[in-house]
């Protein structure tokens, strides 16, 4: 027999993922859940995180998780590049872009590879993508490109020109953007020769 979930529960739950604490804002208590996932009806995604057992866990239910839990969290480097389609690797942690003054995120799963900047260094280039209900950030393919080499001892030197190649290449950035992005990441010189090696 199928579980109903109660309405308050079920105008959370089409947002796809939600808190334990959101329900206090509908009048459930908490013990609802516990009972809810004995159940069948809802599933544990994470540490105080829910959704329904019917909804579809997707690519992408990671960064959902760590957005619900962190929202200042920006995605960035090489997460960002395969979620922009910029890069073949698939990689084992989660990058994430924080202002500094921001404490690390108490997350054990997923993995978090944490970088801290401030100012226009973590406010440019912010794109907000819905997923599953929650406003997930995650920096412009131009942001991207520039913070990769701004970090290449993470990430690598090749990576960040194949990056550069591959925005260009595949018209996820335009020249003005990419070159802002340089600028505020302060990487114009270490960017210049691979950009004039692509628009000569």
């Amino acid at each position: 027999m199928t579980v109903r979930l109660p309405k308050e529960i079920r105008a959370l739950a089409r947002q796809g993922v939600f808190r334990a604490r959101d329900l206090a804002a509908v009048g459930v208590p908490r013990y609802r859940l516990k009972e809810l996932v004995e159940a069948g009806a809802l599933r544990k995604t994470g540490r105080g995180l829910y959704m329904p057992q019917s909804a579809d866990i997707t690519e992408n239910h990671s960064l959902v998780q760590l957005a619900a839990r962190c929202p200042k969290a920006v995605v960035c480097l090489l997460t960002a590049l395969r979620f922009h389609d910029l890069t073949t690797e698939n990689p084992e942690v989660i990058y994430v872009l924080l202002p500094k003054g921001v404490k690390r995120p108490r997350i054990t799963s997923p993995q978090l590879d944490v970088t801290w900047a401030s100012g226009e260094s973590y406010l440019h280039g912010i794109e907000e993508h819905l997923m599953s209900g929650v406003k997930v950030k995650i920096t412009s393919a131009a942001k991207t490109v520039a913070d990769c080499f701004k970090y290449r001892n993470k990430v690598g030197t090749a990576v960040a020109a194949e990056a550069l190649r591959d925005a260009w290449q595949k018209k996820k950035a335009s020249s003005e953007e990419l070159w802002q992005a340089a600028k505020v990441c302060r990487m114009t010189n270490i960017m210049r020769p691979y950009f004039e090696m692509l628009v000569a």
